[in-house]
């Protein structure tokens, strides 16, 4: 395979066979993020997990990331409606948003509930179920709060979850902040992934960590050397 002169160069600072201190990681992580862009910075953590354990919540981090745009979706009815437009939700409705998703459309990032709505939009888990777009109480979606609830997640906050093979992948900085901003975003992320470890769990919970930027190669980190 082909590579572009700018990967070869950065990819050559890198020794694939070891595993670097979180703060050597990202300090590498900085000198490869050498695109034209503001990269985002990715951590993807391998867990032991067994098919019974789900690991699923949102974390607001330390420094929070810009995210532009971010669409919120708001399922409420009666006096809720015009709470949710007053906070800045981009789709509000009822029957008539259960109506457009059952027919495909999911052009939305985040999806708020209040609790009454519950029963209506339950036969949607086969639309939004597999894109992670389901509203739920432990990922602070479904709320009377829908101000609150709008607020956090225009300003950052994050839903993250592991796959079937247990891994957790999570956009956790961009290459624009500073490495102490991102070691802190990333010692936060990773102490929340260890806060969910199951309490039935056998064995090693962590199998691997990596870190990467949008166009930069992998860099395998030591868990260890991530701060309680």
């Amino acid at each position: 395979m082909k590579v572009s002169k700018r990967f070869a160069n950065v990819d050559g600072k890198i020794d694939k066979n070891k595993q670097y201190d979180i703060s050597e990681a990202v300090k590498l992580l900085k000198e490869c993020s050498t695109a034209k862009f503001d990269e985002s910075i990715d951590i993807a953590i391998n867990l032991n997990l067994k098919a019974k354990h789900t690991i699923r919540d949102t974390l607001t981090l330390p420094n929070p990331i810009a995210v532009a745009n971010v669409r919120v979706l708001v399922f409420a009815e009666g006096e809720t409606v015009e709470e949710a437009k007053a906070a800045g939700a981009d789709f509000i409705g009822s029957d008539d948003l259960i109506e457009k998703i059952e027919g495909g459309w999911t052009d939305f990032d985040v999806a708020i509930a209040t609790p009454a709505m519950m029963k209506k939009i339950s036969k949607l888990g086969k639309h939004l179920g597999r894109k992670g777009l389901m509203p739920n109480p432990k990922t602070g979606t479904v709320t009377q709060d829908v101000k609150k609830a709008i607020a956090e997640f225009k300003k950052g906050k994050q839903e993250f979850r592991a796959n079937k093979q247990g891994v957790v992948h999570q956009r956790i900085a961009k290459s624009s902040m500073t490495e102490a901003m991102i070691l802190e975003n990333a010692n936060a992320f990773y102490k929340e992934i260890m806060r969910k470890k199951p309490s039935d769990l056998k064995g090693k919970y962590v199998l691997s960590i990596a870190l990467s930027s949008t166009m930069g190669p992998g860099i395998k980190v030591n868990y260890q050397s991530f701060s309680d």
